[in-house]
This record gives structure tokens, C-alpha cells and sequence, in this order.
């Protein structure tokens, strides 16, 4: 009896990585060896960038935040102080977006927490 390679198997994991490798240059997209080189690379970088990006987010919102607080004349830290002391639970996100796009209701939250000082 002939001996069994596996080939169905090893036929689809070479189609599925050189598939990942489309668009890429060269015989980056063509050639298995290189390819499955240069695919690994990318989803290295890939599940990096990933937590990478929800730090540069975080850092966006906490830079919107602080310029409309600092356009009412109030700073960033006294500001995220008095909402948790009114118990106000909005996040850095809903907060960058009131201050970048809804400055009169910005101003009213920066308002309320100015007076509970």
C-alpha cells in the first residue's frame, strides 16, 4: 500500500497562508516560504496594534476632554474629579464627542461640576 502524504491537508494550508499574503509585494504573495514569513510578521504586528490602538484612543479622548475643559476654565484633573464626586458615569469617549461636537452641553456638565466644588 503506498504511503499517505497528507497532501488535501498541506494543499490548504499553503492556499490559506498565500491567500492571507494577497497584495503583497513580489514573491511575498507568490512564493509559500516567503509568504508564510511574511504573514506571521503581519499578524505579529497586527494583535500588537490592536492594544496599541485603544491606548491611542484612550489618549485622543483625555486630549478633547481637556481642551473643552480647559476653554471653560476648569482643568482636566478637577474635572473627572467633581463627575465622580457627583457620581456622573460618563466615560472618556461620550466625553471627547460632547466636547468636540456638542460644546454648549459640555459647558453645562463643566457648569454643574464647577458648582459642586
Amino acid at each position: 500500500m503506498p504511503k499517505s502524504k497528507y497532501l488535501p491537508a498541506k494543499r490548504q494550508r499553503r492556499k490559506k497562508v498565500l491567500k492571507a499574503a494577497k497584495g503583497y509585494f513580489l514573491g511575498r504573495s507568490k512564493l509559500y516560504k516567503k509568504a508564510i514569513e511574511t504573514v506571521r510578521r503581519a499578524m505579529v504586528y497586527a494583535y500588537r496594534d490592536r492594544k496599541a490602538y485603544k491606548r491611542d484612543m484612550r489618549k485622543l479622548w483625555v486630549v478633547r476632554i481637556n481642551a473643552g475643559c480647559r476653554n471653560n476654565g476648569i482643568m482636566y484633573s478637577r474635572f473627572i474629579n467633581g463627575l465622580k464626586k457627583l457620581k456622573i458615569e460618563l466615560d472618556r469617549k461620550i466625553l471627547s464627542d460632547m466636547a468636540a461636537n456638542d460644546a454648549p452641553a459640555f459647558a453645562k456638565l463643566v457648569e454643574e461640576v464647577s458648582k459642586a466644588k
